[in-house]
């Protein structure tokens, strides 16, 4: 491979940060010992998707930022990757900080809450001060549906701009978490990607349980990208047969290799980049007949493109 990869979906753990807050709020409303039993009960399903993989025991998140770059810079260096974009990272001042200090290696986004009442004014503030490249939003962990037409200011900062708006819908968490939700569905987007064609709507995870309803919102929205990220074991509960292998062959075939953008999910050490979705994926695309240069749109170019990056 004569070319640096980007992964276009990596979360940087923060001592104390939950990335959702399904965990609090349920303790909240049914109590601590309820909420250990639902995790004891699903245990077996974490332990297997571990075992499967053979991700090592996760250690406790840094009380050093600065050690945990250090440690990413390192994976960087071993796996020949260009870029790493960190979709979440404590909040917007801390990834702002983690992203400046490392300008040619780490990418950020902006992930506040879009219902905050001044959430427009900081996104523009993360993008024009803080140096952060796009936004991410988990939408069945926000508080409304995401269409509300008071979410509109924020994405005309985000037009204004022409960043890139990756959501997450579907399925949250592991075994245990979050399956249904206002915002569960992906569909729920279509008005507002049909409304701001310069944004470009990165949904993660090939759809994360909502194939059939991205595939036609992608039909309908050309601004919609795909995200290979993560290990996509919900393709397992789906009521047919269906592989990742699956999802490359219909998407590529329907949207083709230029909305398509690879991106891993990692988070902790030691871990780290994750290296058998990168494996897995690049066969796959190889096993289909894709042509070096579309792989190469998938693992690199689209993603540079999106964030307007020089290439190297």
């Amino acid at each position: 491979m004569d070319y640096k990869i980007i992964d276009s979906h990596v979360h940087f753990e923060v001592k104390g940060y939950d990335i959702v807050g399904i965990e609090k709020r349920y303790v909240e409303q049914y109590g601590r010992e309820k909420w250990a039993k639902l995790q004891a009960m699903n245990r077996y399903q974490s332990e297997k998707w571990a075992q499967a993989w053979g991700f090592p025991k996760r250690e406790p998140a840094h009380e050093d930022v600065k050690a945990t770059s250090t440690r990413w810079l390192e994976e960087m260096q071993k796996y020949n990757i260009d870029r790493l974009v960190f979709v979440t990272g404590g909040n917007n001042e801390i990834l702002s900080q983690i992203v400046q200090e490392h300008p040619e290696h780490f990418v950020g986004y902006a992930h506040h809450n879009p219902f905050e009442a001044d959430a427009a004014e900081k996104l523009n503030y993360a993008i024009t001060e803080q140096g952060l490249k796009g936004y991410k939003i988990i939408a069945p962990d926000l508080p409304g549906p995401i269409d509300d037409a008071s979410l509109e200011p924020v994405w005309k900062v985000a037009e204004k701009h022409q960043i890139p708006v990756l959501i997450h819908f579907g399925i949250l968490g592991a075994a245990g978490g979050l399956a249904t939700h206002v915002n569960i569905n992906p569909m729920i987007i279509h008005d507002v990607a049909r409304a701001h064609p310069d944004i470009a709507f990165i949904i993660p995870h090939f759809g994360c349980g909502h194939p059939q309803e991205l595939l036609r919102l992608a039909w309908v929205c050309p601004n919609v990208y795909v995200d290979t990220s993560g290990s996509n074991q919900w393709v397992r509960w789906m009521p047919y047969p269906l592989t990742v292998k699956d999802l490359f062959r219909k998407y590529y075939e329907t949207i083709g290799p230029e909305r398509i953008i690879f991106g891993t999910d990692s988070e902790w050490f030691p871990r780290g980049f994750v290296s058998q979705y990168y494996d897995a994926q690049r066969r796959d695309c190889v096993e289909l007949g894709m042509k070096p240069e579309e792989i190469k749109l998938i693992f690199r170019d689209n993603m540079a493109r999106l964030l307007k990056l020089v290439e190297s």
